[in-house]
């Protein structure tokens, strides 16, 4: 059978596509190839992928309805789908807001009118985000907290996309699973991420802008551990139809200082570093409960940061010529 990603020239949607290629399945994957951030990067994730003949690529927009949906007819053989094409940032999302809701809002809802034409999809799993958790103050958010209190369209936009999966479940007996990403980070990551931005600028000797005065935590997920996460979760659909909600990240929120002190170290040298106030949208500190994702599908994370930012820069300087 084949396996659908939206978002596959993206920064996971490459690599669990990758993944699924290396154990055997068929893949269709489609992207936009968005200008958010240079495409180039994009195109170099999807060239090893394209050179799989069990891949098969589409350049589609998600919330373009015609073409979405006429892939109910051109490839009948998908049983599952992976959702994880999205406009992604969270202080963009304050002064653009439209993009946001015409990719993460309508684009979700195309996908879902998607979902419900394959007569033999058996699951559907989409990402979501730790930014739903919002203004929440208790610590670790645990998926079973209310979400009523984003704090960034972009976190908006990705709450509304749980609301539409579970009106969708109830409606079309769909077996759907969200999954809220923590700050992913990694080989192949995007240059948008504070990863990316902070390597660049301590290689380049510009200054780092540290916003709530560098207080900010961040659980730091590794893009290995959200793959492996990710297709334990696509293996185990409901035995029922419903909608299910599960947190993958580190279960460990890190100091932003820690993180740039480990780029000092992996990079060989200093960081030159501004503080500032916190901006609209941005949250003090990220930290998830995965005990429920642990319970259920026998997933844990295994890369550290001190282990996994030094992998990132070895990709950062090779990918640079540097």
């Amino acid at each position: 059978m084949t396996i659908l990603i939206t978002g596959v020239a993206g920064f996971v949607g490459s690599q669990v596509a990758r993944a699924l290629l290396a154990r055997g399945e068929r893949v269709v994957g489609i992207d936009n190839f968005s200008p958010y951030y240079d495409p180039v990067l994009k195109f170099a994730r999807v060239k090893p992928l394209r050179d799989n003949k069990a891949f098969t690529f589409l350049e589609v927009d998600i919330a373009d309805r015609e073409p979405m949906l006429t892939l109910a007819e051109q490839h009948p053989e998908v049983d599952r789908i992976i959702h994880l094409a999205a406009q992604p940032g969270v202080r963009q999302s304050v002064t653009d807001p439209y993009v946001y809701v015409q990719t993460n809002v309508m684009g979700h809802l195309v996908v879902l009118e998607l979902a419900r034409r394959l007569s033999r999809l058996k699951h559907f799993v989409y990402a979501s985000s730790s930014s739903v958790y919002g203004a929440n103050s208790r610590l670790p958010f645990r998926a079973a907290d209310r979400v009523d209190h984003p704090v960034s369209v972009y976190a908006a936009t990705k709450r509304s996309g749980e609301l539409m999966t579970e009106t969708y479940v109830h409606l079309h007996k769909l077996r759907a699973t969200g999954l809220r990403y923590f700050t992913v980070y990694g080989p192949w990551g995007r240059p948008d991420m504070s990863p990316y931005i902070f390597a660049k600028a301590i290689q380049e000797g510009r200054p780092i802008k540290l916003y709530h005065l560098g207080f900010a935590k961040r659980d730091f997920s590794y893009v290995d551990d959200i793959v492996a996460g990710t297709l334990a979760v696509l293996d185990k659909p409901a035995q029922e139809p419903g909608h299910r909600l599960y947190n993958l990240g580190a279960a460990d929120s890190e100091e932003i200082v820690h993180i740039i002190e480990l780029f000092e170290k992996a990079l060989g040298k200093k960081a030159v570093v501004e503080l500032r106030p916190g901006e609209p949208g941005d949250m003090l500190e990220t930290a998830a409960d995965i005990t429920e994702t642990r319970r259920d599908f026998g997933w844990t994370p295994k890369v550290a940061v001190e282990e996994g930012i030094p992998k990132f820069v070895e990709w950062f300087k090779a990918y640079n010529g540097l």
